[in-house]
């Protein structure tokens, strides 16, 4: 009992697995699992860093529009000023949106769910003015090294699932067994005894701002090279996707606990479940139904686990 209440977003995962093997042959094949893997390595990265976030106490809903606003400006840049400058560039202008966020959260005392609601409009009229509402592509498409973050191999395997292993690698260790991540989880967890203990709690916040938009960054950075061009509003919804991938993997939303190789066993099942789907014949808007239904359930069981029944007692 003890092991399922630790483990159970890994075995509902691989008990997953196995249910929508038996209704595809092609559904364990290791194409279809790289490429699973390969598709949901965007929500991935971005999930890592809004992690962070979420176990500091807070939420970033702004995500989504920030994404659009980063593939965007690498992607209209390259051809203006050169793969790496525009990539350099990029990651300046999302930092700095992401120092935004965290300044108005960690030392304005600001909440957190209203700022970046708002900046989630904000970025996403910015994105709009900045390209004139018109997609944007990169002319040369064959003849840039840029191609290489979205579409480029490393010992056989794509470079956006090294990306998202990497990182989901990186960040766990620092959380896990740093005394930043420590503090992180003490902000979250209880902030004024945190305080009390002599815990820059402000410093603390603004900092995963910033690891949330360095991720956004990273996932911008696969997206533009993987499509070669953008949308203005490629990044819409990824929120939400992303938001569902980390409470799938139990990171509670109130702050103080979580898990980012369990965030990452969250957007995978995400991804397995729209494959299968897919795969079973059903069509698209399906999986957001599926989708919902899993949440719910996840958090039910959450607090179930929490208070050691399947239905409360009190009114």
């Amino acid at each position: 009992m003890s092991f399922l209440s630790a483990q159970g977003i890994l075995v509902f995962f691989l008990l997953g697995m196995v249910v929508f093997s038996f209704f595809s042959e092609q559904f364990l094949s290791q194409s279809n699992i790289m490429t699973v893997i390969r598709q949901a390595s965007i929500i991935g990265i971005i999930a890592v860093g809004v992690t962070v976030v979420i176990i500091g106490g807070n939420l970033d809903l702004s995500v989504g529009s920030l994404l659009s606003f980063s593939t965007v400006l690498v992607v209209d840049l390259h051809d203006k000023i050169g793969p790496m400058n525009a990539i350099l560039l990029m990651f300046a202008l999302t930092l700095l949106i992401g120092a935004v966020n965290g300044f108005l959260i960690g030392f304005m005392r600001l909440n957190s769910l209203i700022v970046t609601l708002a900046m989630l409009s904000a970025i996403q009229g910015m994105v709009l003015i900045y390209s004139g509402g018109q997609n944007v592509d990169i002319a040369n498409q064959g003849g840039t090294w840029f191609a290489f973050f979205g579409r480029g191999y490393v010992a056989g395997i794509a470079v956006p699932i090294l990306l998202f292993g990497l990182l989901a690698i990186v960040v766990q260790v620092v959380m896990s067994y740093t005394g930043y991540g420590r503090r992180i989880f003490a902000v979250g967890g209880n902030p004024m005894a945190a305080v009390y203990s002599g815990i820059r709690k402000n410093w603390c916040v603004f900092s995963t701002y910033l690891i949330s938009a360095f991720c956004v960054a990273c996932a911008a950075l696969v997206l533009g090279s993987r499509v070669m061009g953008s949308q203005n509003n490629v990044g819409q919804g990824y929120e939400l996707l992303v938001l569902a991938g980390i409470i799938l993997g139990g990171t509670s939303l109130l702050g103080g606990a979580g898990s980012i190789w369990k965030t990452v066993i969250g957007v995978l099942i995400l991804g397995f479940i729209q494959n299968g789907l897919l795969l079973m014949g059903y069509p698209y808007y399906i999986q957001w139904i599926v989708t919902w239904v899993i949440i719910i359930l996840a958090v039910w069981l959450d607090l179930a686990n929490k208070r050691k029944r399947l239905l409360t007692t009190h009114s």
